[in-house]
């Protein structure tokens, strides 16, 4: 896999020390929000509940139960993600997309081990009803080796969660969980045919979101989308699961005794995997049984739609650096006021609780950073930037420096590359000998591709020029996403790991590719 050279931001919108670990680990995978669909208007989705293994960081497999395809889906979105698959088994499950309005049916075979007992899926928000299978006390379940099926009417747009609702503390702990993303019936005229619209066209990329709008509502627009299933994992559960998994059994409870308290997860995972792993590519081969990453990348003035479902028994507070998130839903439910304006909050840390779906927007483009990001000023620079109604530079959207703040536009760092605040900048940059040496550092503070005549000095690490400071590659700026609870940045108490990923802001010269 190619690796990416990429700046670990410090100071105000910045972080450090973890975030310079990570620089040495992420390669270029994007992760977009990829699952299966069902056919029109009335999707059919035939699942698998099975066991398998799934991989961590520290080298270990841990034995797990996971909802799978029981045979081909209709088809994959978004469609041009390359090398899509669905396997029997996999944590998280299957993504099911479909649309507002579609009657949706959902197979469940039951291929767990017999001592496991019945299993079952829980669709939250829906008027769920089943045929086959036997009662439940959430939901009707199916026995070993049979089927039970479930239908109800997408009648919420948005996220929402799916899991089982059979011994809830074990079978979602082993990884019986999944997501549904449903889609408006209509998409506001407003959110096509932008001017982002128009600057992916005209650098080339290609639209990798399964809609342009999130909600039927005109402020539910979004340029790209990514989705994040958090959870925890306690090996010992796991392990108990394991080894009681071959015992002779009917009962329709299981013939299993496991503790699953006291409680103490070891593994901390995003969309199924534990960083660095989360950020390796969608449908990765040495992730036969977890399929989807968590890379999310964007360009400067771009809406980001952050899908979040919080699994398991935990909470995860969230932080996401460089800017709050606006929630739009939960739970597909908007936030709206009474003359239905957006009300949801401006969260500085977006916690996950259990069971609990959210939609949020995020935005970037540097503007109150009072320095010109994208490094003009220079003697020979002739860019311009002419501001909109809004103060960003949105007529050219083919320009590398589109959505600029003009505010900052030649505010340089420095004149001169690397120098002294005397040499007319409001900061001194360190030395790049001090600050970082190796092939994922960009070697400057800029975006585009000035970035890289920005970035020579009397020792330039690296060389400007070479592979490994080439202008057309990436060179973004990474921003840490990690949660707040420092155990849960480690894989079984080693740091770094678990619930942490880089959102890559990228020049517009970078065309961010997620078919992988």
């Amino acid at each position: 896999m190619r690796k990416m050279k990429i700046k670990i931001m410090t100071g105000r919108f910045l972080h450090i020390a973890a975030a310079g670990c990570a620089a040495l680990l992420v390669t270029t995978a994007q992760a977009a929000a990829p699952g299966i669909t069902g056919g029109t208007s009335a999707p059919i989705f035939d699942l698998r509940a099975e066991a398998a293994r799934i991989s961590q960081p520290d080298g270990a497999t841990v034995y797990s139960w996971g909802y799978g395809c029981n045979s081909a889906p209709t088809g994959f979105a978004p469609a041009a993600i390359s090398g899509a698959n669905c396997p029997t088994m996999q944590i998280p499950g299957p993504t099911l997309i479909v649309h507002q309005g579609d009657v949706v049916t959902v197979k469940l075979t039951n291929n767990l081990p017999a001592a496991a007992g019945n299993t079952s899926i829980l669709f939250p928000g829906f008027a769920v009803t089943a045929t086959g299978g036997s009662p439940g006390i959430l939901a009707p379940e199916a026995a070993n080796g049979s089927t039970v099926t479930y239908t109800f009417t997408a009648s919420t747009p948005g996220t929402h969660a799916y899991y089982s609702g059979t011994q809830g503390d074990l079978q979602i702990e082993m990884g019986l969980y999944g997501a549904l993303i449903v889609l408006p019936s209509t998409i506001p005229t407003n959110c096509t045919g932008t001017s982002n619209d128009q600057a992916k066209t005209d650098n080339g990329e290609s639209d990798y979101r399964l809609a342009a709008a999130a909600y039927n509502h005109a402020k539910s627009c979004y340029d790209r989308e990514y989705l994040f299933q958090f959870s925890e994992m306690d090996p010992r559960i796991h392990s108990q699961a394991e080894q009681q998994a071959n015992l002779a059994c009917a009962q329709p409870n299981g013939c299993m005794s496991v503790e699953t308290e006291p409680y103490h997860p070891a593994y901390f995972m995003m969309n199924g995997r534990s960083f660095p792993d989360n950020v390796d590519p969608n449908y990765a081969s040495q992730y036969p049984h977890q399929p989807y990453n968590a890379n999310p990348h964007m360009h400067p003035g771009e809406l980001t739609l952050v899908r979040q479902i919080g699994t398991g028994r935990w909470q995860h507070p969230f932080h996401e650096h460089a800017n709050h998130l606006r929630v739009l839903a939960r739970d597909g439910n908007l936030l709206l006021t009474n003359t239905s304006n957006l009300a949801g909050p401006l969260l500085f840390t977006t916690t996950s609780t259990p069971g609990l779906a959210m939609d949020s927007l995020f935005y970037w483009t540097g503007k109150g950073l009072n320095w010109d990001v994208y490094g003009h000023g220079y003697a020979g620079d002739t860019s311009v930037c002419i501001p909109d109604a809004n103060g960003y530079y949105t007529s050219n959207p083919a320009a590398p420096n589109y959505f600029e703040w003009c505010g900052d536009h030649d505010k340089a760092l420095e004149h001169k590359p690397f120098g002294q605040v005397g040499s007319g900048g409001p900061v001194t940059l360190p030395d790049p000998n001090i600050l970082a040496n190796g092939p994922w550092y960009g070697g400057s503070p800029y975006l585009g591709p000035e970035a890289t005549q920005r970035a020579v000095g009397a020792t330039p690490i690296p060389p400007s020029g070479t592979v490994a400071n080439s202008p057309t590659d990436e060179a973004g700026f990474a921003f840490m996403w990690h949660s707040h609870n420092e155990r849960e940045l480690t894989t079984n108490n080693i740091f770094p790991g678990g619930l942490m990923t880089l959102m890559l802001v990228d020049p517009r010269a970078y065309k961010i590719d997620e078919a992988n």
